[in-house]
């Protein structure tokens, strides 16, 4: 009897190999330079990190050097995909340790009032967003669209947040571990969770229509994997977290949380839904467990922050293209769509604050916070020119607010945040996350009309 040895998968090409190491190279090299310059400019490490990738991607070296360009990043499917691999990787650890770092307790707490905030953040960008989509010239839309599904498509684009923008410029600004760095994290996560579906009813429209049954099933779905979180994946991380404690090994303990998020990221999008939801809700039970010391994950968070995450936020930059809006009519559409995007988030957050009683700079932070749109709404992008709903010229639009909300956001931040006074809950929570509570000094006390 003869065994028949399966033919060995080859190596990557040496070619494309060394384009792929120079590809991260460069990438890591030139957003840890525009980040540290960001940083000493007053503003979140995580603007120059989005725009290493606008100076390398087609708007500048592609402009100035198309050569250079072409060799650095050529347009071939596989060899970039290899590199945006590596970024998917680095989103999904940023959003786990972001939802560990969320107090459960408060989470409990704040829970309806974050729901308030959620829900007035939505849906008034959101709305705002459909009036811009029925509005735009023509000549936004891609050829024989359906205006409709295009200004719902516009309104889900408006209406998200971006976890992982967020958690870097809360991380990077250190005030992650305040009552409102929670609360937007916790909004920005209903945000996203909630427009994810949305994407997904628009991007149903556009293929084949909308039915009941899709619907349904995509909101069961979300309802199936909030119950498997709470019911079975939480008890079951206590008993891997204990196993891995009696270890007494930091670099297990790092190992097995990277790939309980991961395999978590897998879950939900064999399910449709996207992988950054799993990661979130799975940073989110670990941090409830209260069986993991922070400070055997500063390890992993100084790798995330410092490797994996500006990869990411440089590669999402490269896809965009800034000469498109040498078209008169395609910058004052972007001018537009900025515009509106900012006024509903902030108007949203601010009804949602005065609703559940805060004052006015708790209000103009929650709106500076969600504002940040970032790559999730570059995903949104992504979806949108693949199933036909937007054209490139839609995209440029919809990525330049991305990029631009959150690069406002920092600066909008750190200037609220200095007029909130910082309470003893807080600190205490900065000691036991293990976090550098160094965050802007309060000017005035909570509640001051100042």
């Amino acid at each position: 009897m003869t065994v028949l040895a399966s033919t060995p998968m080859p190596p990557v090409a040496a070619a494309t190999l060394l384009v792929f190491l120079t590809q991260i190279g460069v990438l890591l090299l030139t957003a840890t330079l525009l980040g540290r310059l960001s940083t000493k400019l007053g503003m979140a490490a995580i603007v120059g990190e989005l725009f290493a990738g606008v100076v390398l991607g087609p708007s500048i070296l592609g402009h100035l050097s198309p050569g250079v360009a072409e060799w650095l990043f050529p347009h071939k499917a596989g060899q970039f995909n290899m590199l945006d691999a590596v970024g998917q990787v680095g989103m999904l650890l940023l959003v786990g340790v972001a939802g560990m770092c969320l107090d459960v307790g408060l989470l409990r707490r704040q829970g309806p009032r974050a729901g308030v905030v959620s829900l007035t953040s939505l849906v008034i960008p959101l709305g705002l967003g459909i009036a811009c989509g029925l509005l735009l010239p023509a000549v936004i839309m891609p050829a024989g669209g359906d205006r409709a599904v295009f200004a719902g498509f516009i309104g889900v684009a408006l209406c998200v947040s971006a976890i992982p923008v967020i958690a870097k410029i809360l991380t990077d600004l250190r005030i992650l571990h305040r009552d409102l760095g929670q609360l937007i994290l916790i909004a920005a996560g209903v945000d996203d969770a909630v427009g994810w579906l949305l994407l997904a009813v628009v991007t149903t429209m556009a293929t084949v229509g909308v039915t009941t049954g899709a619907v349904t099933l995509s909101v069961l779905t979300l309802a199936g994997i909030l119950l498997f979180t709470v019911v079975v994946l939480r008890p079951l991380l206590r008993v891997i977290l204990r196993a891995t404690d009696r270890a007494k090994d930091q670099a297990a303990t790092v190992g097995v949380i990277a790939v309980l998020i991961l395999l978590a990221s897998a879950g939900t999008q064999a399910l449709k839904m996207e992988a950054v939801l799993g990661a979130f809700l799975c940073g989110i039970a670990i941090s409830s467990t209260r069986l993991v010391e922070p400070a055997r994950l500063a390890s992993l968070r100084t790798v995330v922050l410092g490797v994996f995450a500006p990869i990411f936020f440089a590669t999402a930059g490269l896809r965009m293209d800034l000469t498109l809006l040498g078209n008169p009519v395609v910058a004052l559409s972007a001018v537009v769509v900025l515009a509106v995007a900012v006024a509903g988030k902030f108007g949203g957050a601010y009804a949602g604050a005065s609703m559940i009683g805060l004052d006015r700079w708790h209000a103009l932070s929650l709106g500076a916070g969600l504002n940040a749109r970032g790559v999730v709404q570059i995903v949104v992008a992504s979806v949108g020119l693949r199933v036909g709903v937007v054209d490139t010229t839609g995209y440029t639009i919809i990525v330049l607010v991305a990029l631009a909300t959150s690069v406002m956001a920092p600066p909008m931040l750190r200037y609220t945040l200095g007029r909130i006074a910082t309470t003893q809950e807080e600190q205490d929570r900065s000691e036991r996350l293990g976090l550098d509570g160094d965050e802007p000094a309060a000017k005035v006390p909570v509640g001051s009309a100042a």
